[in-house]
């Protein structure tokens, strides 16, 4: 799923002429190599990675690395794969330079004086992608009928990928001891992304969907024997109920991330540079 963030049609920059959209990649890890390989390989109609920005030196990129400030003076569409740092950092930037951003650390956007500042930045537009989880688009639509009472988001992975910083002794001791599902947070998708900012971009595009962050409780689970990554989602309001259950295998490189991501992104992406027969 690709949703645009900030549609403003009046005032998105116009490319007459330009058939293939110059891409810059963010990121270099999990999702980024992924990404950027299908990328030089032309697996994306209408797109060409045109350079990689990493803030670690990259010897195996298929395209020129460049700084963050370098890129924007050669990229119309910026694909971040790095992190809610980033978009924090850099995504009103790239907008007001007139690029577009298409985010996959969703988490960020929980944060309403960022959502508020991109929502009116421009001339360029965001986008962010689904990732991991699906039936983003029915819970959009269903905002049209009016809004739900209650959504739930139930996420369970290994322990090893949930630990965190902030975390006391005995909440760490559970993680490297248990045996068995423990749940290890609860809180609004407001609340949650920011406590685990690698792991619950799900959390945030749940929220995006939905349309208020503060709705969605998000119920955190470390389980020893989670051989796959699952998300479940129940929504429920007085023109129906719903429930979407996913189970991805974690990637090998980064298991706080599902193997999907990557070409979640790439479908999104092939969606913004406008693949012919795709309806958003």
């Amino acid at each position: 799923m690709t949703t645009l963030l900030n549609s403003r049609p009046d005032t998105a920059p116009a490319r007459p002429g330009r058939s293939v959209r110059r891409v810059g990649l963010v990121g270099w890890g999990a999702i980024g190599r992924v990404v950027g390989t299908a990328l030089a390989e032309g697996r994306i109609p209408g797109a060409e990675l045109t350079c990689v920005i990493d803030n670690r030196p990259l010897v195996d990129a298929p395209a020129p690395q460049l700084s963050f400030e370098d890129a924007l003076a050669v990229c119309d569409l910026v694909v971040e794969a790095a992190g809610q740092a980033v978009v924090r950092e850099w995504a009103e930037r790239v907008l007001t330079r007139g690029a577009d951003l298409l985010i996959a650390s969703t988490g960020a956007l929980v944060d309403p004086e960022l959502t508020g500042r991109l929502r009116a930045a421009g001339p360029g537009r965001v986008y962010f992608t689904g990732g991991a989880v699906g039936g983003l688009d029915l819970l959009q639509a269903v905002r049209g009928l009016g809004p739900l009472s209650s959504v739930t988001l139930t996420t369970t992975k290994l322990p090893a990928t949930l630990h965190q910083p902030w975390m006391d002794d005995e909440l760490t001791a559970r993680l490297h001891t248990t045996t068995e599902p423990v749940e290890v947070m609860r809180g609004t998708a407001r609340d949650v992304p920011v406590k685990f900012p690698k792991s619950t971009n799900v959390a945030a595009s749940v929220a995006l969907a939905t349309g208020d962050p503060d709705l969605v409780e998000v119920v955190v689970v470390a389980d020893p024997a989670a051989t796959l990554t699952r998300h479940v989602i129940e929504a429920a309001g007085p023109h129906g109920s719903y429930r979407f259950e996913v189970a991805h295998r974690p990637d090998a490189a980064n298991p706080a991330t599902s193997q999907v991501v990557p070409h979640a992104v790439l479908r999104s992406l092939g969606a913004v540079v406008g693949r012919a027969g795709q309806i958003l």
